[in-house]
């Protein structure tokens, strides 16, 4: 190094940041959120596609998966957008529920479902993940690309490590998650990048009703509210 290349912390101190400002952004979206959501219990986050059409099956399937977890006792939270999203807060206003939408400024814009008792808007995918996490007791996942894949394997990261409570994590319509379950079966579990006994992580399942059995029947001998230790778990989430 010569004389008039600077220092590496010298350089560091020159250079401004205000990156480190955007922490107080990414606080108040957590702040707001906790405060609004604080008192939606129990709740299902659910995920989907934002490209499905009104009037076509999955459209109907998610509608009708929401309606019923929403006549069943759950709020019920998605990402608040079109598609699943919108079927998802439809069925569960619907339903006589909470339905609840958390959304994400996008460079196209993603406009909020008018089917929402609660509307909250992210900027920071990583925030809107955290809080669909602290507030669920189930993960239902319906078809969906990109975004659906990321929620769901963020879902059983968390359950898998512990970093959240144990729940089910559900994914609807066989013949669409078929491929994805046999590659993880024979890639995953099979070469051992995965244990054998994290594929029991996953559920699935065809009928909307058949969802709703599956959470009461996982939560059936230890109730819905987390215990001293779950809750430290979501409070360090």
């Amino acid at each position: 190094m010569t004389d008039k290349q600077p220092k590496l912390a010298e350089l560091a101190k020159e250079v401004p940041t205000p990156e480190a400002w955007r922490v107080f952004g990414i606080m108040s979206e957590l702040v707001e959120a906790t405060e609004r959501l604080v008192g939606i219990h129990p709740a299902v986050s659910v995920f989907g596609s934002a490209r499905v059409k009104p009037g076509t099956p999955y459209y109907e399937l998610a509608e009708k998966t929401a309606q019923l977890l929403s006549e069943a006792g759950f709020a019920v939270v998605c990402g608040g957008g079109p598609g699943l999203m919108e079927a998802t807060n439809k069925g569960a206003f619907s339903g006589g529920g909470m339905a609840v939408g958390l959304n994400i400024d996008l460079p196209g814009e993603q406009p909020a479902s008018r089917y929402q008792h609660i509307s909250l808007r992210f900027k920071h995918f990583f925030t809107r993940k955290a809080m669909f996490a602290k507030v669920a007791t189930a993960f239902v996942v319906l078809p969906g690309g990109y975004g659906t894949l990321d929620e769901l394997f963020e879902a059983l990261t968390l359950v898998q490590t512990g970093k959240t409570r144990q729940m089910p994590v559900i994914l609807v319509n066989q013949a669409y998650w078929r491929g994805l379950i046999d590659w993880m079966r024979e890639r995953l579990a099979g070469e051992g990048m995965i244990g054998a006994n994290d594929l029991d992580l996953l559920q699935v399942f065809d009928q909307p009703q058949d969802v709703v059995d599956a959470i009461f029947a996982f939560y059936a001998k230890r109730g819905f509210a987390p215990s001293p230790a779950e809750r430290e778990v979501l409070l360090n989430l």
